[in-house]
């Protein structure tokens, strides 16, 4: 299928709207970016989501797609000569989509849950929780998942390495901002080695934040909502 008109409505800051972007990589679909603006919603967006309101929505042919996941998805099934994302096998498929889930659902938000929390007893809670989450994740690669190779998706970048990877650049400013590693070679070796080579792979280099940029927008957005409500 031809690329027709591609557009991706997102911010750099968006770990969803890498997924999106990592996808349309690999599939080397070309693409129209079209950058919110921290704070406010342009009216395409809220046109294009007015349920959620919020990004990344893919745009093809005029016609919205919403939710980072369902985005990946699309973006397999619709250009389906090139490399496949999501598993051919429907356990395979079941299982990715599972830890996809429990990443949005649990995870990440635990990660969030460090920065914000404002008693030490919270934020103790939530590293336990980011902690646990990683070594579950060591043990899928290397029960399971990776199958002994270098991705979740296989030899290649697959589904769940896209919903696992789009958050290491957040990853690693928790780990700057709390003084701490949480991928270490000791603790989670293979998680460790897949997450260097994800970050080198073509379809992410250029759509990693880097980590000192980053770090700052999370400090201003942090100090905005702690900032006392009037």
């Amino acid at each position: 299928m031809a690329n027709n008109d591609v557009k991706l409505i997102g911010a750099w800051t968006s770990p969803y709207v890498m997924r999106a972007q990592i996808a349309l990589n690999l599939k080397s679909i070309k693409y129209e970016f079209l950058a919110e603006k921290t704070g406010s919603k342009s009216e395409l967006l809220l046109k294009s989501n007015p349920v959620h309101k919020k990004i990344p929505v893919l745009i093809h042919d005029d016609k919205p797609i919403c939710e980072s996941l369902v985005i990946v998805q699309y973006i397999d099934e619709v250009w389906s000569s090139g490399p496949s994302i999501l598993p051919s096998d429907p356990y395979d498929r079941a299982i990715a989509r599972f830890w996809a889930a429990y990443l949005d659902d649990k995870w990440f938000p635990a990660i969030k849950g460090i920065g914000m929390a404002k008693e030490e007893e919270a934020r103790k809670a939530a590293i336990e929780q980011v902690r646990q989450g990683l070594a579950y994740l060591e043990e899928e690669f290397v029960k399971s998942s990776s199958k002994g190779k270098d991705f979740f998706g296989g030899d290649k970048i697959g589904y769940l390495d896209i919903a696992f990877g789009c958050f290491l650049g957040w990853l690693r400013v928790t780990e700057k901002m709390n003084n701490m590693k949480f991928l270490d070679e000791i603790k989670t070796p293979n998680l460790f080695k897949w997450a260097e080579k994800f970050c080198a792979d073509d379809s992410v280099k250029d759509v990693m934040p880097d980590t000192d940029k980053l770090l700052e927008f999370a400090k201003i957005l942090i100090a905005k909502i702690r900032a006392p409500q009037n």
